[in-house]
């Protein structure tokens, strides 16, 4: 009897985790294909052939469902970014990451739309600590980074200098998402996003020198 149990218990988790799978991947395919705006509830329900009910069990919200499609975002954009193998030039590497991250947001429009909104409409929400933990991990990349470049300033300077990177650059992907209009079709997104980052270095490296002189 408690063999049967735990064989049924099992089953059910494995059904249920397929069904969660299923649901991400479905409601992924629809930002893809029809913006971030076109993902609710109704809309996968339809897409995916399930209850509305059933989406609910799964992940008790539609919020956290969509934590759960940006989570696997920011895999994504790790997974990307890890890729690159360090030079020994620092600067050249900080560089190397803009690019792979603009590259990123520009090639996952939809997507990035659909972290960025989250993010911007529901600011005071607390963040789940798996979901820091994979922001954590990229800021980690150029942390390594600037630490080598700039080693004399103490860990909080460099700490808050990588927060204040962290939210420009933040805010300027949602620039790098969306469709440009007039005069501004005609700019290169992702070097805009460089240009913020080594104007970002320019002042670390203002610092270092104000610190030394002192």
């Amino acid at each position: 009897m408690i063999q049967e149990q735990t064989k049924n218990q099992r089953l059910r988790k494995f059904v249920k985790e397929q069904v969660r799978a299923s649901l991400l991947k479905i409601g992924r395919r629809l930002v893809v294909d029809k913006g971030a705006e076109f993902l609710t509830a109704r809309k996968l329900s339809d897409a995916s052939n399930t209850s509305i009910g059933t989406i609910y069990n799964t992940f008790a919200t539609m919020e956290r469902f969509i934590a759960e499609e940006n989570m696997q975002t920011l895999d994504e954009l790790y997974a990307e970014m890890s890729a690159i193998i360090p030079d020994k030039n620092p600067y050249l590497n900080i560089n190397r990451y803009a690019d792979v991250f603009s590259a990123f947001v520009l090639n996952n429009k939809n997507l990035w739309i659909l972290l960025y909104r989250e993010h911007l409409f529901n600011a005071a929400q607390p963040l789940s600590a798996p979901y820091l933990r994979r922001i954590y991990k990229i800021e980690a990349l150029f942390e390594t980074q600037v630490t080598l470049m700039f080693g004399a300033l103490s860990k909080a300077e460099r700490r808050t200098s990588l927060q204040v990177l962290g939210m420009a650059i933040f805010s300027l992907s949602g620039f790098l998402a969306t469709e440009p209009t007039g005069k501004l079709r005609k700019l290169n997104k992702a070097n805009i996003c460089k240009l913020l980052l080594n104007t970002y270095l320019a002042g670390l490296d203002g610092l270092k020198k104000v610190k030394h002189a002192l």
